[in-house]
């Protein structure tokens, strides 16, 4: 039997056992949303503005690992989706977006909304496709999940024209992807990793550099095994927060622009760097020409375009992490003994005892953020799982919450996306309804998507969202301070609204605390309650985040402390 275009794309989903679909709806994609009201097999949950839906999805994929799914209309539907493209690209999240598109006989006319959406995403897409004919759409629609999900992750984005999801056509899915243009390598090659392996066992100071491919690829448990075993320290990226448990002893701290002192240290120091799927970020390398100039360097990575794209690499090998490291994993275990780098981890020990990464109270009682997310931490630890905006609060919280799992942090890492926090945490609170799902946010990120409130309260999807509120545009103020002379221009944030009543007038429930016993009494009640709810904190305004690499410079040379006026 043949079926509408619109329809198809309803089968689609079904088939590939999506359970949620963030979006909203307009003229193009009308079609497909009226098949959405007749089908019961998955929830749509309506977000108040696109950029919101493409966040929530990659929050819900981030917690669960499975494809995020988003909806949108044509014009300026998917315009404000385009940040949400944008940011999913740059931190490889496996989403399928949907957009509608104006009518083919209308395509390049300037119609009403009409954009060149697949000419836009292609630059922050993995792929895209223009439908133009039903019968196209199983094909497509498959070759979409499969594309997101396999090798490097990332979003895929199908654009339909109107007249294209009202067609009829046969819709047959059973058919295999064959995509002869896209192979993704997944085993890794055995010579080079065993030359990987003798060039660790022949290493004096050998570190292990974790990024956000171990997630990606699933192999969080074998990092674990392989660092437990060779008792070799690691480091962490911001994107790979919770690989290691804080209570590992293996574990230094985050590196990069923000990262601890010993683990920077660490980088700059060892001769062997062991690089489980990170990018090699230009906030965490810093000034290329001196980053880990001691070291040969191991890059193991799925995409072969990420390897040796900034730092020359003595060992590549490409395949997927985890289907690599278990070939690795026994030839660690009988060449590599933990006795052999005892001298190593007392070097690194020395780095942390002379700079540890703390912070100092304040006698005058001001609330200090880094107490805040510790607190947080203390009182939920693995119970909640902890998303961010962007901006000092971002950092604070990569550097002092005690994560203890993968994927319990959710954040825009390549992107930086203001605005993604608070989204995001409604699809981590649809993914894992069981953990507390906190958004730790500015007073700047979060009037960007602040309409959200509305989706949080009517889908029951109670977000505790914690402000830590300086009246700044905290990290944009922290570098005028530091580089340009203290000149604070567009940066003050004093005119605010009044967060509490915000939140109860979308029906949620607000606090304002400016003491620990207030702060710790609003976040119990607001646990307790079980709804949205909104912790305004009224936190030391000059406070800054320390250590901090400036800008093109070398790791070994931090900010450690802050200059005094």
């Amino acid at each position: 039997m043949e079926i509408s275009g619109a329809r198809m794309v309803i089968e689609a989903l079904i088939a590939e056992n999506v359970d949620v679909v963030f979006g909203y709806p307009g003229g193009a994609i009308m079609n497909v949303y009226d098949e959405i009201y007749k089908q019961k097999s998955f929830q749509h949950i309506l977000t108040r503005h696109e950029q919101a839906a493409i966040h929530a999805a990659e929050g819900y994929s981030k917690t669960t690992g499975k494809v995020g799914v988003a909806m949108i209309t044509s014009g300026p539907g998917f315009t404000n989706a385009v940040t949400g493209l944008a940011d999913a690209y740059m931190d490889s999240v496996p989403m399928v977006v949907i957009s509608g598109q104006v009518a083919m006989s209308l395509i390049g006319t300037d119609a009403f909304q009409e954009i060149d959406a697949v000419g836009i995403s292609r630059s922050c897409t993995k792929h895209n496709y223009l439908v133009t004919h039903a019968s196209q759409l199983p094909r497509i629609l498959k070759e979409a999940f499969y594309i997101a999900a396999s090798g490097r992750p990332g979003p895929v984005h199908v654009d339909i024209p109107k007249d294209v999801t009202a067609q009829l056509a046969y819709f047959d899915y059973s058919q295999e992807v064959q995509l002869e243009t896209y192979k993704p390598t997944l085993k890794g090659n055995m010579r080079q990793i065993k030359k990987a392996i003798e060039a660790i066992a022949a290493a004096k100071k050998p570190l292990f550099y974790l990024g956000g491919g171990i997630k990606a690829s699933g192999a969080d448990a074998l990092v674990r095994r392989i660092v437990a075993q060779s008792q070799i320290p690691a480091v962490e990226t911001f994107n790979a927060r919770g690989t290691l448990s804080h209570e590992d002893p293996m574990l230094i701290s985050m590196v990069g622009m923000h990262g601890s002192y010993a683990a920077n240290m660490a980088m700059s120091e060892c001769d062997c760097m062991i690089a489980f799927g990170p990018r090699f970020d230009d906030r965490v390398t810093g000034k290329l020409s001196e980053f880990a100039k001691y070291a040969k360097i191991i890059h193991i990575d799925i995409d072969p375009s990420s390897i040796g794209k900034l730092v020359d690499v003595d060992f590549p090998i490409v395949g997927d992490l985890k289907s690599v490291l278990e070939d690795m994993e026994p030839l660690f275990a009988s060449t590599i003994a933990p006795s052999m780098y005892a001298s190593w981890r007392e070097t690194i020990k020395r780095f942390n005892d002379l700079h540890p990464l703390s912070y100092h109270d304040d006698p005058a009682g001001r609330l200090k953020p880094q107490w805040v997310i510790q607190r947080i931490g203390a009182l939920l630890g693995d119970k909640a799982n902890i998303s961010t905006d962007v901006g000092q609060h971002q950092m604070w919280t990569a550097q002092f919450y005690p994560f203890s799992r993968s994927r319990q942090f959710i954040s825009s890492g390549g992107l930086g996306t203001m605005g993604f926090g608070f989204p995001a945490a409604i699809g981590v609170k649809r993914a894992d309804p069981e953990r507390i799902s906190i958004n730790i946010t500015g007073d700047g990120s979060i009037l960007m998507n602040i309409q959200e409130l509305m989706t949080a309260v009517e889908y029951k999807l109670p977000v505790i969202n914690v402000i830590l509120n300086n009246n700044y545009l905290g990290m944009v103020r922290q570098w005028q301070t530091l580089f340009y002379e203290d000149r604070r221009s567009e940066t003050d944030l004093s005119m605010q609204p009044d967060f509490v009543m915000l939140a109860q007038s979308f029906g949620g429930i607000g606090y304002r605390v400016s003491t620990k016993a207030e702060f710790e009494a609003a976040l119990q009640d607001a646990i307790a309650k079980n709804v949205v709810a909104m912790i305004d904190v009224v936190i030391d305004r000059e406070e800054i985040v320390l250590p901090m690499v400036p800008a093109g410079g070398s790791l070994f040379n931090m900010m450690l402390a802050k200059k005094e006026k």
